[in-house]
């Protein structure tokens, strides 16, 4: 009995060991991910570790590989995506094996192209509320992965929809999270390659607002300005805020700035928008550095007029109407502007005119 216990590897012991990848388990094409296999009470007992895919595809540099505690893997191709486990050998008993880690997924990205992702009703959430992240794509995939480095240990799985031609999955977020706020980003990928994901979407940034009192928004010289002059908005408070962000009404980003102290003992930034050309509402926020998405409740909004606005005469611009008026106050330029062409036309080309054809000409100008 004992001859043929140490003759075959035991494997299944209560020692269990964790496997982990830095700096993360969703790694770009051709990058490179460090896996590391470590015992779970924070000392090994092992000297040796073996890494398994549990697909069992091939990867040469995986084959039979055995390692001392973590293993650099790279640069990844889509054959490196899949879900992985480790285990230890004693080394008072090179035969004997640990209990399998848990399953640990790599998802390899930029294979597909970028989904879209989006918040409803918008990125800016007041306390209390909660928020909808839908991520879509005209490609038809299965799966989508929601991930966010604050929110989430791993990325979070969505069962893709079909939608118009393409799929969509939504996440809905409750209130009662106090990890919500944060930078997320989402990936797709198809039904039978789940951990070969897309290009990351574009980075959308959820923050809280309503967790300090508003600050003040003002305008220089005034809320109402002529097309041309310069203007300056500025938000101000007397709490210490560390920054200040403007947002326009119908517009999707910010401007922030960092606040500085002024003489009147508030804290303010000063917003140059430089030459006005429209106007529009904006509101300001305040935040402090160690909660970079913890705003405080909007200013009061400040409408901004610019008078002395033109609109050009662009064929994908203005309506149809100001487009007429806009040809009908440079018609005249327009028909001397031919005429003209026409005169020195003839004076070039057609044989000497007579003195009374030059003074029609002329009268016609």
């Amino acid at each position: 009995f004992f001859l043929v216990q140490r003759a075959c590897p035991y494997m299944g012991g209560q020692d269990k060991t964790f496997l982990s990848a830095q700096p993360s388990a969703v790694v770009p094409q051709g990058g490179n991910v460090t896996l590391r296999c470590y015992y779970r009470r924070g000392f090994n007992n092992f000297t040796n570790f073996t890494l398994y895919k549990d697909d069992r595809s091939h990867i040469p540099i995986l084959h039979s590989r055995i390692f001392q505690e973590s293993f650099l893997m790279g640069p990844v191709t889509p054959a490196h995506a899949g879900t992985y486990r480790c285990r230890g050998s004693y080394p008072h008993s090179p035969t004997e094996w640990s209990a399998l880690s848990d399953p640990l997924a790599i998802m390899v990205t930029g294979v597909h192209k970028k989904p879209s992702l989006l918040a409803l009703p918008g990125p800016l959430v007041k306390s209390g509320e909660t928020v909808i992240l839908q991520c879509s794509s005209d490609t038809v995939f299965g799966h989508f992965f929601l991930h966010s480095e604050v929110t989430f240990e791993e990325p979070l799985h969505l069962f893709g929809e079909l939608h118009g031609g393409g799929s969509q999955a939504n996440y809905s977020i409750s209130p009662k999270r106090s990890d919500l706020p944060g930078t997320y980003r989402c990936y797709g990928s198809v039904t039978h390659s789940p951990y070969v994901l897309s290009a990351p979407s574009d980075p959308l940034d959820i923050v809280i607002t309503g967790k300090y009192e508003k600050p003040s928004l003002s305008a220089q010289p005034g809320p109402m300005v002529q097309a041309g002059e310069n203007m300056t908005l500025s938000c101000s408070s007397q709490t210490s805020f560390d920054m200040y962000h403007l947002s326009r009404e119908g517009e999707a980003r910010e401007l922030s700035l960092p606040a500085v102290p002024s003489v009147n003992g508030t804290f303010q930034a000063d917003f140059p928008l430089g030459p006005a050309t429209h106007g529009g509402t904006y509101r300001c926020f305040g935040s402090f550095h160690i909660a970079p998405y913890e705003w405080s409740d909007p200013s009061d909004p400040l409408p901004v007029s610019v008078t002395g606005e033109e609109t050009p005469c662009l064929s994908h611009g203005p309506s149809k109407p100001s487009c007429m008026a806009c040809i009908t106050r440079h018609l005249p330029i327009v028909i001397r502007y031919s005429v003209a062409t026409i005169f020195f036309t003839i004076l070039l080309f057609c044989p000497p005119c007579s003195f009374d054809d030059l003074r029609l000409l002329q009268m016609l100008l």
